[in-house]
């Protein structure tokens, strides 16, 4: 089994998380960590690996050009971030059919569904990642329709699909904004 996370290496993005989610599955279940991206807390974040005996199951293979081939191997993706704009990452891996485990913050419930896609869990609740991924890697019917729905999900943000909206959307403000300068003219206008 593998599991992987990819970013750029910030305490914001809960990395220790991933490690300590990852160490409770290998505890269970053989596995591997893959941890893609490089950043400022890469020398600590491979300290601790070494520290708590997991050096052997992960693998630092930093920055990559070609993220969906590294992809292609995993089981699961892992993103407990604390913030999260979007979900650019966790979206990257389900248009791979990998489904996510991930924090409930920022932008990340809108793309990883709870129990469909993946789980959603709170921030720092390393336990509940660990549960739901043995759920999944324990399960391979389960994992297969989460594969499934991973990539069903990652279809709908599309931008053939996506762009329209935002267009519209865009257009919806820009009507708005030109009724509400008109009536402020006019009422300007009739002030005079």
């Amino acid at each position: 089994m593998a599991m992987m996370h990819t970013s750029n290496f910030r305490r914001v993005k809960r990395i220790d998380d991933v490690i300590q989610t990852f160490a409770k599955v290998l505890e269970q279940l053989p596995a591997k960590l893959l941890l893609v991206g490089d950043g400022p807390e890469r020398p600590r974040l491979e300290r601790l690996c070494r520290d708590m005996g997991l050096y052997e199951h992960v693998r630092f293979l930093g920055k990559q050009d070609a993220i969906e081939e590294i992809l292609a191997v995993a089981d699961l993706f892992i993103i407990p971030s604390e913030n999260e704009s979007f979900g650019l990452a966790a979206l990257e891996a389900m248009a791979c059919e990998v489904p996510v485990i991930s924090s409930d913050a920022g932008g990340l419930p809108e793309v990883n569904i709870h129990g469909v896609t993946g789980f959603l869990s709170k921030i720092g609740d390393v336990d509940s990642m660990a549960s739901n991924a043995l759920l999944l890697l324990r399960n391979p019917e389960m994992l297969q329709e989460f594969r499934k729905n991973a990539l069903e999900q990652a279809h709908k943000f599309d931008i053939s699909f996506i762009l329209p909206e935002y267009e519209a959307y865009y257009e919806k403000v820009l009507t708005q904004f030109r009724k509400e300068q008109l009536e402020k003219e006019v009422a300007v206008s009739n002030r005079q």
